[in-house]
């Protein structure tokens, strides 16, 4: 068996998946991040038969404008696998996609970064989902440790440093030291529950329903952490239904709005960060005061966030040089670099 076995392995390429709740990033051995698409799957229903439709950027463009036969779905929620059947189809596309049809037989290694606070359960569903997708071995990286390795801290020597990492559905804030996590929380907020505030916030003071899409792209446009200083910031014209009338209607509010609107996500990740200072061993706290806090994670991108986050806790806070890949980055480097092989968990 072990022959067929490294038989079928022979010229497959090994990858690093980052698995993200808004966006899958697979990054393969000695090329670097060779795919960068959202998780979405697009489900198409022909007389009681499901199949797929499309997948990544294809079916984020479907979200929210399907008829009643496709649905648009997202199989992870909060870090981890919300429907199995759909991300094993993910990720068959996703390796598909990598190998090319012409490898169909060619059964690579896989390195997947699971959130820190998933449980036995949720690590057996993705470690299931990956394996029935054609993956020879599954490897898992806990995704502080990956993000740190991204980002280029000192991870494999006695010094303790904190990195926080703002994904889709969660946020890992982790101390870490000698390839091992010293202290770790996942608060379940991230990217998508700022979505959702955005959504509630014009709901709430203007009547008016906006799609997630829309939430987004303000997030991502307008996004801001901390009030502008003069009270108003840049103004943002809207778009969506007028929940009174009913019929389509054009607003505009400004990122001061769009701050008060992010207040309570943004709160609760830096409520996570404080949280982590205090369960904080002393020596690995006296690091951290050197070292600093490094952002990772889409998140990081959101304006002002590290200057809110040095005024809270008094220490400097800086963000990776790319922290929307520092994931995905890190897993590969654990995969092909000896020296990280250690952070590695058997599935």
């Amino acid at each position: 068996m072990s022959f067929f076995a490294n038989l079928f392995k022979f010229g497959s390429q090994n990858m690093a998946i980052d698995l993200g709740t808004a966006n899958t990033l697979v990054y393969v051995q000695d090329q670097g991040i060779i795919l960068n698409e959202p998780s979405v799957v697009a489900i198409e229903t022909i007389n009681g038969i499901k199949r797929v439709k499309a997948v990544g950027d294809d079916a984020k463009m479907m979200m929210g404008k399907t008829p009643d036969t496709i649905e648009a779905i997202r199989p992870l929620r909060d870090g981890v696998i919300a429907d199995i059947e759909i991300a094993e189809e993910m990720i068959k596309h996703f390796i598909r996609k990598v190998h090319g049809k012409r490898n169909l037989f060619r059964y690579p290694e896989i390195v997947i970064c699971v959130p820190s606070g998933s449980t036995s359960v949720e690590k057996r569903a993705i470690r299931d989902a990956a394996s029935n997708a054609g993956a020879s071995e599954v490897h898992l990286i806990l995704e502080p440790m990956a993000a740190a390795i991204g980002a280029d801290m000192p991870v494999t020597e006695p010094v303790g440093s904190m990195v926080v990492d703002i994904g889709g559905g969660t946020t890992e804030v982790a101390v870490l030291s000698l390839r091992g996590l010293a202290y770790t929380t996942s608060v379940r907020t991230g990217g998508d529950k700022m979505d959702e505030a955005i959504v509630s916030y014009v709901r709430r003071h203007h009547n008016l329903l906006i799609g997630d899409s829309t939430a987004e792209r303000i997030k991502k446009d307008y996004g801001i952490a901390v009030t502008p200083e003069d009270g108003v910031g840049e103004t943002i014209t809207l778009k969506g239904r007028d929940l009174v009338n009913g019929v389509p209607k054009e607003i505009t509010i400004n990122q001061a709005h769009v701050a008060e609107a992010l207040n309570e996500p943004i709160g609760a990740i830096v409520e996570g960060v404080r949280i982590a200072l205090e369960n904080t061993a002393p020596e690995l706290a006296a690091d951290i005061v050197d070292q600093g806090i490094v952002l990772t994670g889409g998140g990081a991108l959101i304006r002002r966030l590290d200057e809110h986050l040095r005024e809270e806790t008094g220490l400097p806070v800086s963000i990776a040089e790319d922290p929307l890949t520092c994931v995905a980055i890190g897993t590969g480097r654990a995969m092909e670099d000896p020296i990280y092989r250690g952070v590695l968990m058997s599935a």
